[in-house]
């Protein structure tokens, strides 16, 4: 027990040691008790099996052979030094015999154990080969998988899904998720799929960001009630993919269109001039009527929203290159300020600049002219809904350590987006005010896109607040 708890000296001369002090000890039994009647020869074959095993059979003839050479002496030595004492030979050759058959029975079974372990090795591997190759496919799918075991325990899911159900950690095999917990819509759901197979779902609206998905359950085995394998399918890609095939029709036929339209548009504008530079028309006004004076005011005003809409449509159907350049946000945003206050006649102490948290020569990346045309787009929108006092809208600008990311955050004090508008306000066409486009917003998040930017809109307060997530100078997304 002290060498094997040493260590010392390597495996193989312990066990033909402690072998070899079981043949001795054995032997001087046999010979003790009257030789190899007694029998106490047969307990070499124990010892024998269990040290041919534990060398996985490669020293079991050696060990039979010491056995063997062991037997034998004693007999010798009881027929010379031992008067009465009459030598069984033939029974020392039989008991020999079965020490070199238990050797190599134990040397065979000890073969197909190294085989069958060398070959659940080598299943291990595959196995473990193929479960990666499994997760790897599954990261990569388009849709949620969720597997699910019969206690209702999450036992794998990719990064999909964990971000559909909000997932705090990735369940495994040792540390499962209670679907119930983490989802009592979708457990809810497969309780009702497992009484019923052929029950048909509705869209279901996950709590995070109101997210619409359509849910399949896959049996393993045929089994409703075995492990079940869940597909989460988020429509909005669908719906977003569905949106890009029409705005890319709608984008050619509007361009067409809106050129169509220009034409006769600047033929408008330019006769309304011609009539209000008319001198009966002059006459008119100063005789006291006004009724061609209102009119022409109202052909004015349509034709500066229909020049709008014409350069918003083709402004959506074609992208000019992007001039991306390193800007000073701090500075670009006071400036901006300033010219937005002078161009839509705000009073400058509605609009604050928070900057105090970053340092003062802090650069994205960005195309000077598409960030001009966001601000404004977002500050109008901002000043549209707010309650037009001192203070009322907020443009913060911070840096955000753990991700390297410049955050320009537009917040107004106004009510904020209702709740079931939240997800159509960056749709085309999609607009609350009478005299809007619905462009304004989705342009603004392209634009964003094409430099590598994202705009998002927080509702987390009960205020308006639109968030641009910029690079900054050193590429950082």
């Amino acid at each position: 027990m002290l060498l094997i708890k040493l260590r010392k000296p390597g495996f193989n001369w312990q066990l033909i040691q402690q072998v070899c002090t079981d043949v001795i000890f054995i032997c001087t039994m046999s010979y003790a008790s009257g030789g190899l009647e007694s029998g106490l020869g047969i307990l070499l074959m124990i010892s024998l099996a269990g040290s041919s095993l534990i060398s996985k059979g490669r020293l079991a003839l050696f060990f039979a052979a010491i056995a063997t050479i062991g037997i034998l002496l004693q007999e010798i030595y009881a027929s010379l030094y031992i008067g009465p004492y009459t030598a069984q030979f033939t029974h020392a050759g039989l008991l020999s015999m079965g020490y070199f058959i238990v050797a190599w029975i134990a040397h065979w079974l000890a073969s197909r154990t190294i085989a069958s372990e060398n070959l659940a090795h080598e299943r291990s591997i595959d196995l473990a080969n193929m479960a990666q190759i499994n997760q790897l496919i599954i990261q990569d799918l388009q849709e949620g998988i969720l597997v699910v075991d019969k206690h209702g325990k999450i036992r794998q899911c990719n990064i999909y899904a964990e971000q559909l159900i909000d997932l705090k950690s990735r369940p495994d095999y040792f540390k499962p998720h209670s679907l119930a917990i983490d989802a009592p819509q979708l457990a809810s759901r497969l309780s009702l799929w497992r009484e019923n197979a052929d029950t048909v779902f509705d869209l279901l609206c996950l709590p995070k960001d109101n997210i619409m998905v359509r849910t399949r359950f896959v049996p393993i085995e045929n089994n409703p009630d075995a492990s079940v394998i869940i597909y989460l399918e988020d429509t909005s890609r669908t719906q977003q993919q569905i949106q890009q095939l029409k705005l890319a029709a709608l984008g050619r036929l509007t361009a067409n269109i809106a050129h169509e339209i220009r034409n006769p548009l600047s033929s408008i504008s330019h006769a309304a001039e011609l009539l209000e530079e008319d001198g009966q028309l002059a006459g008119a006004k100063q005789s006291g009527t006004a009724n061609n004076s209102r009119l022409l005011r109202i052909i004015h005003d349509n034709i500066q929203r229909l020049s709008k809409i014409v350069h918003d449509v083709l402004q959506l159907s074609r992208r000019e290159a992007v001039n991306t350049e390193s800007i000073d946000i701090v500075d670009f945003m006071q400036d901006f300020i300033h010219d937005f206050c002078l161009t839509e006649k705000v009073e400058h102490s509605v609009i604050l600049l928070d900057s105090k948290d970053i340092s003062p020569d802090c650069r994205i990346n960005f195309d000077r002219h598409h960030l001009h045309q966001i601000s404004w787009n977002l500050c109008r929108n901002a000043w549209r809904h707010s309650s037009q006092q001192n203070n009322s809208i907020t443009v913060s600008i911070t840096y955000c350590i753990q991700n390297h990311r410049i955050l320009l955050d537009f917040i107004d004090d106004g009510p904020g987006i209702p709740t079931h508008q939240i997800k159509q306000i960056f749709e085309p066409f999609f607009t609350t005010a009478a005299n809007g486009t619905g462009l304004g917003l989705y342009i603004a998040r392209e634009l964003c896109e094409t430099n590598h930017a994202s705009l998002e809109y927080l509702s987390h307060i009960k205020r308006g607040h639109f968030r641009i997530i910029c690079r900054d100078t050193n590429g950082h997304a």
